[in-house]
């Protein structure tokens, strides 16, 4: 029987300043010549003040492209003898008004954007607050999330799942929950990985994506609601600068379903990046009995 399963992984990083105004120089005063009839005060020749050093600052920005998982681009201030703010915007050109999906601003000559990558035709534009503005060619962009169903066959005499009770309720969740946490380290020790610390708040973020699957009869990264991984995350309050997901349905153990994310490229491939350091496991059963899996990585 062949077992669904789904990998997800994203970066991100953002450095915002608010655009500040620099003042305007007056223009020089005009020498004053002294008056003919002043004979005995000799006329003086006034001392020109320098012009201006020249600035032919231009701005650059490169069309977006994807990088593991990610949309990036980045724009450039060249030439430049003042410092200026320099801004990027990611737009998503859909019919009507492009909506802004990312923005970033910063008093550098350079200034990078990422955001996790979805499906799309996207273009960038750079604002220089001291020169101009340049616009990158539209891009439509793919997102190669592997999900791939490896084929599993089921234990013979499978361990019935633990009953949830209050005092197995830890930043780990329940026992079935931790389980799969002491697998997930115990793999990532083999590789050499430093364990995932387990916590509340990622954990709620996973069980909510299980129970909300579970519930609704979908199997999908993405919520029903329009929200993916990183804003089910965030919305538990846990601040980090990298983050991953497994998902998996149909296995009934542990130990199952740990060996099954194993087996696959892609789901290994999170469970082994020694760069996270804290996890979240949820698991919610469906109204047959059926159980979804979720698994949160992050990096903080």
């Amino acid at each position: 029987m062949r077992k669904p399963l789904g990998v997800l992984a994203a970066v991100l990083g953002l450095a915002a300043c608010a655009p500040s105004t620099g003042s305007t120089q007056g223009a020089p005063s005009a020498a004053v010549t002294p008056q003919a009839d002043a004979p005995t005060t000799p006329a003086t020749t006034p001392t020109p003040k320098p012009a201006p050093e020249s600035d032919k600052c231009r701005v650059t920005v490169a069309r977006p492209d994807v990088t593991a998982l990610t949309i990036e681009t980045s724009a450039v201030r060249r030439d430049c003898v003042r410092p200026a703010l320099l801004r990027i915007r990611i737009k998503r050109a859909v019919p009507g008004e492009d909506p802004v999906v990312k923005s970033g601003a910063a008093r550098k000559d350079r200034i990078t954007l990422k955001t996790p990558c979805k499906p799309g035709t996207y273009y960038a534009v750079a604002t220089d607050y001291s020169t101009d503005t340049a616009t990158s060619k539209a891009v439509r962009l793919t997102c190669a999330t592997p999900t791939p169903t490896p084929t599993v066959t089921p234990t013979a005499t499978p361990t019935p799942a633990p009953r949830k009770t209050a005092a197995q309720a830890t930043s780990a969740g329940t026992a079935l929950e931790s389980e799969v946490v002491r697998l997930t380290n115990a793999e990532r020790a083999k590789g050499g990985c430093d364990p995932l610390r387990p916590d509340a708040r990622l954990r709620r973020a996973a069980f909510g994506h299980s129970a909300d699957m579970a519930k609704r009869g979908y199997f999908d990264h993405d919520s029903q609601d329009g929200r993916d991984m990183v804003d089910r995350i965030r919305a538990t309050g846990f601040s980090g600068s990298a983050w991953a997901e497994n998902i998996a349905k149909g296995q009934r153990t542990a130990a199952q379903v740990v060996r099954d994310w194993m087996n696959s490229a892609g789901h290994r491939e999170n469970i082994m990046n020694c760069s996270y350091t804290h996890i979240g496991v949820g698991a919610a059963k469906d109204s047959s009995g059926q159980t979804y899996w979720t698994q949160d990585f992050a990096t903080r």
